[in-house]
């Protein structure tokens, strides 16, 4: 296939990218790809600890994407025995280990949920169990040697724990070996990862070298602190906006983030491009500017880039309605109820709530209403055959019957 040219194709590749390295090798590569017409291998290693994807692991997706649209081979490596090990990376202890079967059944969610950024078509999807499995002992001592204890300690999170006495399982070294042994296997020419992800993908480069490969360039992109503007986006911390989120909740939960916040979203969530961002950079330090309306449009772009345009404006229309009007939503899901029950249950079994205890902090500070009533009561009682509508926080609505 005709590729763009090197200049054109790095607008796209360099965009939002923490560091490439090196560069000077990726535009050697892209400039042989050119010449011999062939696709670059672009490898992106995950590991499906837990199955829910957000926007913060859409940056590397995003990434992924770029390369396909450009033509180059994607290829997502399910870790589901990596998984097993478990990524040392920015941990203070072991992480605990996962079985095969639940890595697998982790991956089978998160393939589903990469289908809103890849595309599944072109996109090649291996599982790194294939050849990590198949490895015998010896194996595993002859790749143990291309690696030094010092070389491992380097890494920052384990000088820390190390420092700081903190045990340091001997299966963890093997975590960035087995994840490097990946790109030896793919003959990778470049892979992707978090900036947390560094000492790995490096690790990978050496031991391409170590089999007489050409080093794959590495490419980090940087973390997507969630929606608190504080922590990295994670579903446990709760400030997270989901890949399968819906349009409205999408363009709700985007409407809630820092003002500080909005030029990163703009490159990182949105994928704005370089003429979007210097707008935005420029409508930021206008005092005449409200950031609430430039927040507006990163919304609208968020859901468009995983829900289409038109789900976007009703998005901004529900929002309007529900949050800035504080009307009660045209459509909400329904329970009808056989018997009087407590209200932390209703909201908790219909998944309003992660768990009756967020119920009863969400209850503590005043954020469920009962028709329009704030409710304090933890034992508020249900009553059958009364309908009501109960709404949690400022988004989450349903009708009891």
């Amino acid at each position: 296939m005709a590729f763009l040219s090197i200049d054109k194709q790095w607008e796209l590749i360099s965009r939002g990218a923490e560091e490439i390295i090196p560069e000077k090798e990726l535009k050697q590569k892209l400039e042989e790809s050119i010449e011999k017409e062939a696709p670059l291998r672009v490898k992106l290693g995950c590991d499906p600890s837990r199955p829910d994807l957000h926007l913060g692991h859409g940056v590397v997706l995003r990434k992924l994407r770029h390369f396909q649209d450009l033509g180059h081979q994607a290829i997502l490596v399910i870790g589901d025995f990596t998984g097993m090990i478990g990524d040392p990376s920015q941990r203070n202890k072991t992480r605990p280990q996962l079985t095969l079967e639940e890595t697998k059944a982790n991956a089978k969610s998160y393939i589903e949920q990469a289908s809103y950024v890849l595309n599944i078509d072109s996109l090649n999807i291996v599982y790194n169990s294939t050849w990590l499995d198949k490895m015998r002992f010896s194996d595993v001592i002859r790749l143990s040697s291309h690696y030094t204890v010092a070389r491992m300690l380097e890494r920052d999170d384990f000088t820390k724990r190390y420092k700081a006495e903190i045990p340091i399982s001997i299966h963890e070294f093997m975590y960035p070996l087995a994840q490097a042994m990946d790109s030896v296997e793919l003959k990778a020419d470049v892979e992707l990862g978090g900036t947390d992800q560094k000492f790995n993908l490096l690790v990978g480069r050496d031991l391409q070298r170590e089999y007489k490969q050409a080093p794959q360039v590495i490419i980090t992109l940087p973390l997507l602190e969630g929606t608190d503007g504080i922590e990295k986006m994670s579903k446990s911390y709760g400030n997270d906006i989901g890949l399968t989120d819906t349009p409205e909740d999408m363009y709700g939960k985007s409407m809630s983030i820092s003002d500080e916040m909005i030029e990163k979203y703009f490159i990182l969530a949105a994928d704005a491009n370089v003429e979007t961002v210097s707008r935005v950079k420029k409508q930021l330090s206008d005092s005449s500017q409200n950031p609430r309306d430039i927040k507006r449009e990163l919304a609208r772009a968020i859901v468009e880039l995983y829900h289409g345009g038109d789900a976007a404006k009703e998005a901004e229309q529900h929002f309007d309605r529900v949050i800035v009007n504080k009307d009660i939503p045209n459509e909400m899901d329904e329970v009808e109820l056989s018997d009087d029950t407590q209200l932390i249950e209703v909201i908790s079994n219909e998944g309003l709530t992660n768990s009756k205890g967020e119920a009863r902090r969400l209850i503590k500070q005043g954020a469920i209403r009962i028709d329009d009533k704030k409710i304090t009561d933890m034992n508020y009682i249900l009553l059958k055959g009364k309908e009501v509508v109960i709404k949690v926080g400022k988004r989450r609505f349903i009708k009891v019957k």
